[in-house]
């Protein structure tokens, strides 16, 4: 029975050769940080584009197709559907560790913002306190005592 759950058992998909560089490329294009990462997940699409380097890459998953496109050229060809899901997930993995990042960066600065406004509330209580406190003591002083 073990050997038949072995038998099942996806095995690591051995990339061709033109495979292997079209999924170096769009990692390269990942690595970037001005590479744009698009996506319409609907429509299964997924846009790469790095103006830098005048690249595009799309991704059309529901196609298996994946198109490049540089100043001079653009080529697209259909691929393996397995090939087409480990690109899709290397896209899919970037595009979300991007987003935690933002993320990240705008909890922050909410964090901080509101740190400064409850110092800025603490002052203003401080200074209120202390006008309170001058208006008490002027009015003990100003006050006549009568001893009759």
């Amino acid at each position: 029975m073990f050997l038949m759950f072995k038998f099942f058992k996806r095995k690591p998909k051995v990339y061709s050769k033109i495979e292997n560089h079209i999924f170096g490329i769009i990692t390269e294009l990942l690595k970037v940080s001005s590479t744009d990462i698009n996506c319409d997940e609907l429509g299964g699409k997924y846009y790469l584009s790095n103006e830098e380097q005048h690249f595009k890459v799309t991704i059309l998953g529901n196609d298996n197709v994946i198109r490049l496109t540089n100043t001079r050229d653009s080529v697209a060809e259909k691929y393996d559907k397995i090939f087409v899901e480990d690109v899709l997930k290397a896209v899919k993995e970037e595009k979300h560790r991007r987003m935690e990042l933002v993320y990240d960066s705008i909890t922050n600065s909410i964090e901080k913002m509101a740190e400064r406004l409850h110092n800025t509330l603490i002052e203003s209580n401080e200074q209120d306190n202390q006008i309170v406190r001058r208006l008490e003591t002027k009015d003990v002083k100003t006050k006549k005592v009568n001893l009759n």
